[in-house]
């Protein structure tokens, strides 16, 4: 089993709500990531405004901007420019 970068794990995340997840439960179970390290993952993603947090209540939605959008799309250039048949690269 290939262990992710903690680049490809941002890029996970950001997809997963661009992709319409927006609880931070189902985003937790769409990445695979554990609770902790999601939370550590969505805190830097709302610094650095790649998403934004929106408090309903005392519930938590998270939403992609529009920073957010553009990283994810030269992302997705990048990995098809290198590797066109594959999400990822397995390098031996």
């Amino acid at each position: 089993m290939v262990k992710r970068s903690r680049l490809e794990v941002y890029f996970d995340v950001l997809e997963a709500i661009d992709q319409g997840t927006i609880k931070p439960t189902r985003i937790m179970y769409k990445t695979n990531l554990c609770w902790t390290a999601l939370h550590d993952v969505l805190n830097i993603l709302t610094s650095r405004e790649f998403i934004r947090e929106e408090k309903m209540n005392k519930t938590k939605r998270y939403y992609i901007t529009e920073k957010g959008r553009n990283a994810l799309s030269y992302y997705k250039k990048s990995i098809s420019t290198l590797h066109p048949y594959s999400k990822t690269v397995s390098i031996p």
